[in-house]
């Protein structure tokens, strides 16, 4: 949004104040999405102390949209990957407990609609530590709950429904999902995402065979288990927990966000369409945020599609034929990262960026049909 409006302090620049300029918030489900729901819909910030990924109380920020008693949430607030140090990133020990915490403060706050982004997680314990804090048992041979963390999958006995919170029933979840990886296996999420959450080859291969424990263990109880759709993998297996004991769908981030913040109704009655991020590149045009409304709306509203970004790479040039008709990096002289990122120094580049672009549109609009040489 603060991208947003330095933009429209550059179009008002060449066509003055009473230009109608709306800016709406775009995220993909990942990092952001919370700050951009809520900004772009009127919500309210809340914050909840979690047990963190590794244990220890955790500050979670997440949103509610109080017209549809929405929660909007990211599950890396309670289980991300960034709050664990390097030293100690390990699977067989974190945990999302936190992620199932959040969801019951929004519910005792009212909330049966749920936006979960579940990108950047530090686990791979199957969301039992989410499902856990929701009431579900998840016992050893002894009856008692399984520790944190996928060491606890290892002892994992049985799955009780007994103490559930009452009014989960009554949710719905819309997950943010862009990963399309299974449970288990070679394209599970052991061992495609495992590594980087600090996992070694042999506990890929034990946490493989928990999993596949689990999801057998998960098929007696619930009637709706397939450790085979696409998503399941995503955040260490917490998409097959929601998918599996919970009422939800996984679908695109960006999707949910176009949705939700009803983006068409807005491109549908405008001139020009102003969109970017940091980087452009080829993976912009595959999909992610800027691109993403652009091969069907626009073309069907046939509407100019310009972006800014901080800097491109020689095959953002893909854009082009991905919906966005022209691009622009908005740097204007040499300078290191950390200055070029400075908050002042970007709202200023972007401005005076879109206002030059704006001034050559404007002469295009007054040339009209005219010859140009």
């Amino acid at each position: 949004m603060e991208a947003g409006y330095a933009a429209a302090d550059g179009i008002r620049r060449v066509h003055g104040q009473d230009a109608e300029i709306i800016v709406r918030p775009l995220a993909d489900g990942g990092e952001g999405t919370v700050e951009a729901l809520v900004s772009g819909m009127n919500g309210i910030i809340q914050n909840v102390m979690v047990t963190g990924p590794l244990g220890t109380p955790v500050n979670c920020e997440y949103g509610i949209i109080e017209s549809s008693h929405t929660a909007v949430i990211e599950m890396s607030g309670a289980a991300g990957i960034t709050l664990v140090p390097d030293e100690k990133r390990n699977p067989l020990y974190t945990t999302t407990y936190g992620v199932g915490e959040v969801i019951k403060d929004a519910i005792s706050k009212g909330c049966r609609r749920f936006i979960v982004g579940i990108g950047g997680s530090a686990t791979n314990d199957g969301g039992i530590g989410m499902l856990q804090a929701l009431g579900y048992g998840f016992l050893d041979k002894e009856g008692k709950q399984v520790p944190f963390g996928a060491r606890g999958l290892e002892v994992l006995e049985e799955i009780t429904d007994t103490y559930v919170l009452p009014e989960l029933a009554e949710c719905e979840f819309r997950v943010a999902c862009d990963v399309t990886n299974i449970l288990c296996g070679e394209e599970g999420c052991s061992a495609v995402f495992g590594p980087q959450k600090g996992a070694t080859p042999s506990m890929i291969i034990q946490m493989d065979k928990w999993l596949e424990k689990y999801a057998a263990l998960a098929e007696k109880k619930c009637t709706k288990v397939n450790a085979n759709q696409a998503g399941t993998g995503a955040a260490g297996g917490l998409g097959f927990a929601f998918l599996s004991f919970t009422n939800a769908v996984l679908e695109s981030g960006i999707k949910i966000v176009l949705e939700e913040t009803s983006l068409e109704s807005f491109i549908q009655d405008s001139d020009i369409v102003i969109t970017g991020e940091g980087r452009l590149d080829g993976q912009t045009a595959m999909g992610k945020g800027p691109r993403s409304p652009s091969p069907d709306w626009l073309k069907n509203y046939g509407k100019p599609v310009f972006a800014f970004s901080g800097c491109v790479t020689p095959d953002a040039i893909q854009c082009n034929d991905a919906g966005i008709d022209a691009f622009f990096p908005i740097l204007r002289s040499i300078c290191s990262l950390e200055e070029a990122m400075e908050p002042a120094s970007a709202r200023k580049n972007l401005s005076d960026t879109v206002e030059q672009v704006m001034r050559c549109s404007a002469v295009f609009v007054k040339l009209g049909n005219q010859r140009m040489c």
